[in-house]
């Protein structure tokens, strides 16, 4: 059972057939519930909530009923069955028999796959493919965002019910045995969630409870959410539960939260879920925060996604200097090199635009950042979509890889990333018009400033979102047996792995960092001090050998011979210097 006890919003059971009904619509005289085509008064409790109790079977569908005249879905559907303009529907309580005792795994273990479950083939492709990715030594799934969107084809951050599994990938008991799956093959389950905003099709909030949203301020993707408001933060605090709870993940990922006004809700949530969760030690909590806030880091926040490393990193590898990658041109080894060594590369310090950044973050442990070398981001805001096994040489995607593997940070990788999948990644949706048109033309006009996008006719070439063709050419599955080239790859994988778990991973909870510097264009090094000797790292993404200066010591890995004491081009080595 959630916590939260009876009082929480949307239909929970209360046993013996009874349901539980309640609406938080503050701008309402009278609701109602229509439950399978008959309608029951629901009373009003004086905080802006109506609620009733009444009998219920599962699957019957039901709707509110707003003064009289609107029928809406329930905000809080834990099911939609027929999409965002349908229905809400009763779920069964006892519908997934849970056949797994997981006792979870310690953050510090985590290799992370990040993965979208539509261009997996659904809920039932993704568990086809567990076997694999546990083979390869995936310890850990992120699913983007799975609350049920427009349409059929979606990212998942344009979801508008946050309760409710996506129809699209499956049932909700689908995705409750996939997450069963996952644990009986090692693996942890990460969910990534949208607590900063809704989808612009599909939510009537507005209609019945305009307070859930702050007129004063507005998101890069629409109208902010108040979180002043306590039913509001009531209404993510036991969503968060729900996931937690009910579908059993193993932690949250929680989307662009420096769109979350007031930035306190951010302790308040953690607060609950370490209270709800009490008995469940590896439970992970994981932010994206263009704000780079080192304090939550040092406030029960395990991680967070670190654009830093990412951003430098692809500046040497490609020379991009547009966008958000101006920040790092003629400085993406020194930066790269700092954020290493100090878990972020802005901490404080103004950008190109004028814009502070940061917080001091050299004290936080390396383990609290997660870095990457491709994810849904990096991949698919770009125009085309492309991977970085098709913009670069594979010497230089492997030792890019191998840096994120083999730093005492927590990895991620991209789906199709351990065999260098060359699939596109791109925007995609399933709006209805006009507002399908509407998105089209916006995705072209955002990349009317960059210099390969200038012309319309270079325009025209970006691929309009809402086709079947763009989410089809995404799709992503395991490689054939006789592919020879991903065989290659996925071996590389394989071993990079076994060296993380031998050397770094008994310590990776100690690791401090050494230091870090710039060995000339497009390389660094760093080094961490681990319980049992230090680790360093050198990477050169330049044209020419260079002088790695790094102490004697195990060779560990060395991605391409040299000379003694040097680092060829396109290529990483690293260091074990045991006590």
């Amino acid at each position: 059972m959630i916590a939260g006890g009876a009082d929480r919003l949307g239909a929970w059971a209360l046993g013996d057939g009874q349901y539980r009904f309640r609406l938080w619509a503050p701008d309402a005289g009278t609701v109602a519930l229509v439950l399978d085509g008959e309608t029951r008064p629901m009373h009003a409790e004086g905080d802006g909530c109506f609620v009733t109790d009444t009998h219920g079977s599962a699957g019957a569908p039901y709707r509110f009923l707003i003064d009289g005249t609107t029928q809406v879905p329930d905000p809080a559907s834990r099911w939609q069955p027929h999409g965002v303009d349908g229905a809400s529907a009763l779920l069964p309580e006892d519908g997934h028999a849970w056949q797994t005792d997981w006792a979870g795994r310690p953050w510090q273990e985590l290799v992370i796959y990040e993965v979208h479950l539509g261009c997996s083939g659904g809920i039932a492709g993704l568990k086809a493919q567990l076997p694999a990715l546990a083979e390869m030594g995936i310890t850990a799934l992120e699913l983007m965002p799975v609350a049920q969107f427009p349409g059929r084809r979606n990212w998942g951050y344009d979801g508008v019910f946050p309760y409710a599994p996506a129809e699209a990938y499956g049932r909700p008991d689908d995705l409750k045995a996939l997450v069963d799956s996952a644990h009986a093959h090692g693996m942890a389950v990460l969910l990534d969630v949208v607590y900063n905003h809704f989808g612009p099709q599909g939510n009537l909030l507005a209609q019945y409870a305009s307070s859930f949203f702050d007129p004063s301020t507005c998101t890069p993707w629409g109208e902010a959410i108040d979180f002043t408001q306590p039913q509001v933060k009531r209404f993510f605090i036991d969503n968060a539960l729900m996931w937690l709870q009910e579908y059993r993940f193993d932690g949250l990922r929680l989307d662009a939260v420096q769109a979350i006004a007031p930035n306190a809700f951010l302790g308040e949530l953690e607060q609950a879920i370490r209270a709800a969760c009490a008995d469940r030690p590896h439970v992970h909590l994981v932010l994206e925060n263009e704000r780079n806030q080192a304090s939550w880091l040092r406030a029960g926040y395990e991680g967070q996604w670190n654009d830093d490393v990412h951003n430098a990193l692809h500046v040497m590898l490609t020379g991009e200097h547009e966008g958000y990658y101006a920040d790092y041109a003629g400085c993406a080894e020194r930066l790269l090199a700092r954020a290493l060594s100090e878990g972020f590369a802005w901490q404080g310090e103004r950008n190109h635009k004028g814009e502070q950044r940061g917080e001091p973050s050299a004290d936080v442990p390396p383990q609290h950042f997660v870095i990457f070398a491709q994810n849904h981001d990096q991949i698919g805001n770009r125009a085309l979509g492309e991977r970085l096994s098709t913009l670069v040489s594979p010497p230089r995607a492997r030792a890019a890889l191998a840096l994120v593997l083999l730093t005492p940070m927590v990895p991620l990788v991209f789906m199709g990333e351990p065999w260098q999948a060359r699939q596109p990644f791109q925007f995609f949706t399933d709006y209805l018009p006009p507002l399908d048109e509407a998105v089209r033309e916006g995705r072209r006009r955002e990349f009317a400033g960059f210099a390969a996008f200038a012309d319309a006719s270079q325009r025209a070439r970006i691929p309009d979102p809402n086709a079947c063709a763009t989410f089809d050419a995404s799709r992503v599955v395991l490689p054939a047996k006789d592919d020879e080239e991903a065989a290659g790859h996925l071996r590389v994988f394989i071993q990079l792995l076994a060296l993380r778990r031998r050397y770094l991973v008994p310590g990776l909870a100690s690791a401090r960092a050494l230091g870090s510097s710039v060995l000339g264009d497009r390389a660094v090094k760093a080094g961490w001090q681990l319980p049992d000797g230090q680790w360093w790292i050198a990477i050169n993404l330049g044209d020419g050998a260079v002088d790695h200066h790094l102490p004697e010591g195990e060779a560990v890995w060395e991605q391409q011979p040299a000379e003694a004491g040097q680092l060829a081009a396109g290529s990483l080595c690293v260091r074990w210097v045991a006590r």
